[in-house]
């Protein structure tokens, strides 16, 4: 779910950044920019849907909505435990931002910031992974990949004789009968989930792209202002659209939009004549865009 999509300066019809990823259950909001309260009201998003929040960085357009949100979340006393994600070089800014008004405090969130690239959980789903970014302030980029499955082979169960109740017995013990499980079954590729904000070129964007079924990654700028992007530590259209082909993206949103544009179909336009071919996504605010099907 798309909440917001402008950049620095918010426009009538972009609020500030936010996103909300459903993955298996779990609520996962991404850049809480100001409004963001807001919007998740308008896009029907409760408190108690969130499970995560992963800030990239302290820039206001990503981190001001903050407070609203938390404090969102005492007043409705979410009864489930609730990470942040963030720097921890930007600690005393979280803390600020959770602590800028009174309130009741009825939840307290747990905190488990990046401080440099690696996993930062592990869930019985899935692992989440930080890449350090190339911003004008200390900016980390977030990964999700599930973790592998097995894909059953009726033909192959079927010449093996079998069926039923064993099934599920050799997928719990490994073999049956002198079946292994490799012989009627083959690996079922986790997905994967990338999101890419405030960033020039770096190698934590190539590595947060790779293998991506969705990149939700910013395109502040145009190609024609590509000086403009690389001198405030953003990324335009063509180099977003080259960093999801090179890395095999299957789907790719592009959003955090310079309020100087006023046509989002050139940044799609830009985005092909780079070269990519998959499915994209230009995004407005209060979109859905569903993480494609597994292969």
């Amino acid at each position: 779910m798309v909440l917001g999509t402008a950049s620095q300066v918010p426009t009538r019809h972009r609020n500030h950044n936010g996103y909300l990823l459903r993955w298996d259950g779990e609520g996962i909001l991404f850049d809480p920019g100001e409004g963001t309260q807001r919007q998740m009201v308008r896009a029907g998003v409760a408190a108690h849907d969130l499970n995560r929040i992963c800030v990239t960085h302290f820039h206001g357009d990503h981190a001001l909505g903050l407070p609203g949100v938390i404090q969102r979340i005492n007043l409705d006393q979410v009864p489930h435990e609730i990470t942040a994600h963030y720097p921890k070089s930007g600690q005393r800014f979280y803390e600020r931002l959770q602590y800028a008004t009174p309130y009741r405090a009825t939840v307290f969130l747990t905190e488990a910031p990046a401080d440099g690239d690696g996993v930062l959980a592990v869930t019985p789903s899935y692992t989440l992974d930080a890449h350090r970014l190339s911003h004008s302030i200390e900016s980390y980029g977030y990964r999700i990949v599930e973790h592998d499955g097995r894909r059953m082979l009726p033909e192959r169960l079927a010449a093996h004789g079998i069926k039923g109740p064993d099934v599920g017995r050799l997928q719990r013990e490994g073999s049956l009968g002198g079946v292994s499980l490799d012989d009627v079954s083959e690996v079922r590729r986790g997905q994967r989930f990338a999101f890419v904000m405030d960033t020039r070129l770096c190698d934590g964007v190539y590595a947060l792209a790779e293998g991506c079924d969705m990149l939700v990654i910013e395109s502040t700028f145009l190609d024609e202002d590509e000086e403009l992007a690389v001198e405030h530590g953003h990324l335009t259209a063509g180099q977003a659209a080259r960093v999801a082909r090179d890395g095999g993206v299957r789907h790719l949103v592009l959003t955090h939009f310079s309020q100087r544009y006023t046509d989002p179909d050139e940044f799609e336009r830009q985005a092909r004549a780079a070269g990519y071919e998959g499915e994209l996504t230009v995004a407005h605010d209060l979109l859905r865009v569903p993480v494609p099907k597994r292969r």
